[in-house]
C-alpha cells in the first residue's frame, strides 16, 4: 500500500447558533495535533454549517455520482479526497441531526470503504443514541464505523461554560485516531480496487500509476527481483539494488510508472520514458512466487502502448540474464551492438504504424 498522509475530515456537524459543536471539534484537532502527526495523518476541520447545502436537491440519484449542482459537485470533491471522517455531532431526540443524515444523502460512492469514527455530546447519555442512528446510515454508505467512540457528557466536559474535557477523553481520541488510520489503510486496497479502470491479468488484480508515495513497496520489489539478477550475472553492481528511499521516490516522479496491485500487495511495475524519439522501458519487475504466468508480458503490453510516435522502442537486461532475453525476443526485440559497458544487453524493436 502507499504510505502517503491521510486526509481526514473532522466535521461539526451541528448547524444551531451558540452550539457546542465548533468548541469539541476544536479540542479535537487541537489535542491531537501532534500524535495525528505522528501517525501521518492531516486533520481538516469543516464546518456542515459551511457547505452550504440545501435539503437534497439533486435530480439524479446519488448512487449514479452525478452532480448537478456546484454545491453538491463541491462536496463531492470533500469527500471523495479524503480518507476518513469524524463526525463530531449532538443528540437531537435521541438521534443524529438532520443537518448530518443530509450531507450523507447527497453522495453515494464517494463515501465507501472509508472509516468513521464519532466524537458526540450530550447529556443523559452523552450522544451515544445518535452515534447509533448514524452507523446505520453509514453502514448502508458502505463507510466504515470504528468501535473507538468519544462521548462527552456536556455536564462533566464544562467547566464555568469552558470546554474542558478530562484526560480520559483525550485518551479516548488517541484511540479512536488510531483505529481510524489503522483501518484506513487497511481500506485503501479495496478504495483503489473499487475505483480500477485498468483490470490486471491476475483474478483481482489492477493497474495504476506509480507515485513517490509507493517507494517503499517499490524497494522491496526490486530488491527481491533484482537479487536473481544478481546471483545469474555474477555480479552485485545493479543499480536497483543499491537506492536509497529518496533514490526510487526521485525517479518514480521522474518517469511514467504503471504497478500491478492485488489486496494492497505490489506485483510487478515497469516504467517508461521518452528521450529523443525511443521510447525507453525499464525495472520490468515480477514478484519472484508469479513468474510464469502471463505477468511480465502484460506489464511489457501496458508499457508498449505509450509508445505512439516513437520510432522504436529501447531496454536493457543483464547479458547473462537469458529468461529475460527469451521474453524480449519472444516479443520481437533485438539484440542491438555493444554501446556500453559489457554485461549488459540492449535490445530494440520498431513502433509499429
Amino acid at each position: 500500500m502507499t504510505t502517503k498522509r491521510l486526509r481526514v475530515i473532522v466535521l461539526v456537524c451541528s448547524t444551531r447558533p451558540s452550539a457546542l459543536g465548533p468548541a469539541v471539534g476544536k479540542w479535537f484537532t487541537d489535542t491531537l495535533g501532534p500524535h495525528a502527526d505522528l501517525l501521518g495523518v492531516d486533520l481538516v476541520p469543516l464546518a456542515i454549517g459551511d457547505l452550504g447545502l440545501p435539503f437534497l436537491d439533486e435530480e439524479e440519484h446519488p448512487s449514479a455520482g452525478v452532480h448537478a449542482h456546484e454545491h453538491t459537485r463541491r462536496w463531492s470533491r470533500i469527500v471523495d479526497e479524503a480518507d476518513g471522517f469524524v463526525f463530531v455531532t449532538p443528540e437531537y431526540n435521541y438521534g443524529m441531526p438532520a443537518t448530518l443524515k443530509n450531507a450523507l444523502d447527497f453522495l453515494g460512492p464517494e463515501w465507501a470503504w472509508k472509516p468513521a469514527g464519532f466524537v458526540s455530546y450530550g447529556h443523559t447519555s452523552a450522544g451515544t443514541r445518535a452515534v447509533q442512528h448514524a452507523k446505520q446510515v453509514v453502514t448502508t454508505l458502505r463507510l466504515v464505523p470504528l468501535g473507538a467512540t468519544v462521548a462527552l457528557r456536556i455536564a462533566d466536559a464544562l467547566r464555568e461554560e469552558h470546554l474542558e474535557p478530562e484526560a480520559r477523553h483525550a485518551e479516548a481520541a488517541e484511540g479512536l485516531l488510531e483505529e481510524l488510520v489503522r483501518v484506513a489503510r487497511a481500506l485503501t486496497p479495496v478504495r483503489e480496487r473499487s475505483a480500477a479502470t485498468v483490470e490486471g491479468p491476475l483474478p483481482g488484480s489492477y493497474a495504476r500509476r506509480l507515485g513517490p508515495d509507493d517507494a517503499g513497496q517499490v524497494l522491496v520489489l526490486q530488491r527481491c527481483c533484482w537479487t536473481e539478477e544478481a546471483l545469474a550475472n555474477g555480479t552485485l553492481a545493479i543499480p536497483a539494488l543499491h537506492e536509497s528511499p529518496a533514490d526510487v521516490q526521485a525517479w518514480l516522479a521522474a518517469w511514467d510508472v504503471t504497478g500491478l496491485w492485488r489486496d494492497g500487495r505490489l506485483l510487478g511495475l515497469v516504467r517508461t520514458c521518452r528521450v529523443d524519439g525511443d521510447l525507453h522501458v525499464g525495472r520490468l519487475a515480477v514478484a519472484p512466487d508469479l513468474r510464469g504466468l502471463g505477468v511480465g508480458r502484460w506489464l511489457l503490453r501496458q508499457a508498449e502502448a505509450a509508445g505512439d510516435g516513437c520510432a522504436r522502442i529501447v531496454l536493457s537486461t543483464g547479458a547473462a540474464s537469458h529468461r529475460n532475453i527469451a521474453l524480449y525476443r519472444r516479443q520481437g526485440y533485438v539484440p542491438l551492438p555493444q554501446a556500453h559497458e559489457t554485461g549488459v544487453v540492449d535490445l530494440a524493436k520498431a513502433v509499429a504504424v
